[in-house]
């Protein structure tokens, strides 16, 4: 029996927030006011409006309540899913009050407070009750936290650090290292009526303290145990590579069959698809196992997916108007990978085993910007320049060099689950030796490689010009370190056996 009852369900809040979207929209996708200051300007006696806005927020911080929910019976997990989904529509919802109230803002202190946070608190824990009993009817027991989960809170566009993220919950072992970057730009508050400092973007990021030179990213300064180095020279030293294309179908759609299954817009940003042809929020592990397949090999029908690449150029896209596009401000010209490598290899320590059939697992964290840094995982850098890697900046890449984009996946499993209640803890990173966490098995590790041709980003005066971004939730503001990947394992036995084979044996097969 597939694991989705194909009702699908519109988040709470939608219509009204579309409606708010379609009173915003400018020239395609929905014009975000955005209220930042450079630290070591707002002093300085030209900059009364920039202190100003320091003063206002930028977006909202809520805590991630799904990762809080580690035990949730199998048969709760729909109806938590689709109240998780119901929570992220409500941040989306304040979100868009918060950028589209900036005159009420200035003229009552409160204002924030008593009109969007507060309200936002009293509807979480709405949802948060709701948790709680299907969790409790289904034999489970809820955190007794979960109360402390509902109110938000402002927060100004700096970039989190490294120490942040106590609200989100991590993946365990991950090891991560980070660029360290000082994070969100300098962009002027303005009241309604008033054009906002997009940069002419017509979305709330990416500014240019979002983007470095790759020159001046060091190398090897983002050590991780997780990537290549799990390949190792002992252990399984092999490798398999599954040819699926760079999504020539153009199949596209802002669903999160994992995170939200049978949930419209689950995800808020438009995903890239390759490999398995059945992927929204109604396909059942049933459809997955039958749908057709754009990989060259007809027994992987897994699916390969993550937010789309685009240029902030003015294009009016396909989804310009619609939500999970422009109407949450992702817009732009949405570019396709020159291309896609997915590939599996071993493990430091010892060999793999197969990974189950419809495991699920996600890399990366959609929410960095205010969970926290603990689950970043994608990183960007330029052909020629791959011993450097930023993860929480964009790279600019030199004249002949294209942008790639990585993204190495956990490779540890728990032995015994294809998912877990909030998606991670049924998989973990190596540790720092290269081997597994106790009680996990290693497993193939995917690693996903992505080339692209970036016309790279001018950026003059502390503005950019044409940036390039992923699609992200609109309250995290394209920041890189939202960047994120999600894999569905669907093939067949057959060529699983095949990939474990090749790894363990130190051959490199396709």
């Amino acid at each position: 029996m597939g694991r989705n009852t194909r009702k699908r369900r519109m988040p709470l809040a939608t219509k009204a927030i579309a409606g708010v979207a379609a009173l915003a929209l400018g020239g395609g996708g929905l014009v975000w006011a955005n209220f930042y200051a450079s630290a070591h300007e707002e002093n300085s006696p030209d900059n009364r409006t920039k202190s100003n806005a320091a003063r206002q927020i930028a977006t909202i911080d809520c805590p991630d309540v799904g990762q809080q929910l580690s035990d949730v019976p199998e048969r709760a997990r729909g109806e938590v899913d689709g109240e998780l989904a119901s929570m992220d529509q409500q941040i989306t919802d304040a979100y868009q009050r918060l950028v589209t109230t900036r005159q009420a803002q200035a003229g009552d202190a409160q204002y924030v407070q008593n009109a969007i946070l507060g309200p936002l608190k009293d509807r979480r824990k709405v949802l948060i009750d709701r948790i709680k009993l299907e969790i409790d009817r289904a034999g489970g027991k809820a955190p007794g936290n979960l109360d402390e989960l509902a109110p938000c809170s402002g927060r100004p566009a700096d970039q989190p650090q490294p120490t942040d993220g106590q609200n989100g919950g991590g993946q365990n072992g991950d090891g991560q290292g980070q660029d360290n970057g000082q994070g969100q730009g300098d962009g002027q508050g303005q009241g309604e009526g008033q054009t906002p400092n997009d940069n002419g973007n017509g979305a709330a990021g990416p500014f240019a303290e979002d983007f470095i030179d790759i020159n001046d990213v060091p190398p090897n300064a983002r050590d991780l145990p997780n990537g290549l180095a799990a390949n190792g020279r002992s252990g399984s030293r092999g490798s398999f590579t599954t040819k699926c294309g760079v999504n020539e179908n153009k199949l596209y759609n802002s669903d999160n069959i994992i995170v939200a299954p049978g949930v419209a817009n689950g995800a808020h940003h438009m995903h890239d698809y390759v490999g398995n042809q059945s992927n929204s929020s109604l396909s059942s592990d049933d459809d997955l196992v039958v749908a057709e397949t754009s990989c060259q090999n007809q027994g992987d029908k897994s699916s390969y997916f993550w937010p789309v690449l685009r240029v902030q150029d003015g294009t009016q896209e396909f989804d310009a108007a619609d939500q999970g596009g422009g109407a949450e401000g992702n817009v732009g010209r949405i570019l396709q990978a020159e291309e896609a490598q997915l590939r599996f290899v071993g493990n430091k320590r010892s060999k793999v085993v197969a990974i189950p059939k419809l495991m699920r697992i996600i890399t990366g964290d959609a929410k960095a910007f205010t969970n926290g840094l603990k689950n970043a995982n994608t990183s960007y850098s330029c052909t020629g320049f791959e011993d450097r890697q930023s993860t929480d900046k964009y790279v600019l890449c030199p004249e002949g060099s294209r942008l790639v984009r990585t993204s190495n996946f956990q490779s540890c499993w728990d032995g015994q689950n294809t998912d877990s209640a909030n998606h991670r803890d049924h998989v973990a990173f190596v540790q720092a030796d290269g081997s597994c966490p106790n009680g996990f098995k290693a497993i193939p590790q995917l690693q996903v490689r992505l080339v692209y041709d970036v016309p790279t980003p001018t950026i003059e005066n502390g503005q950019v010009k044409n940036p390039y971004a992923v699609d992200s939730f609109p309250e995290q503001l394209h920041k890189p370190i939202t960047d994120h990947n999600d894999f569905i394992n669907v093939m067949d036995e057959s060529l699983m056996n095949k990939v474990v084979r090749c790894i363990n044996q130190g051959k490199k097969c396709t």
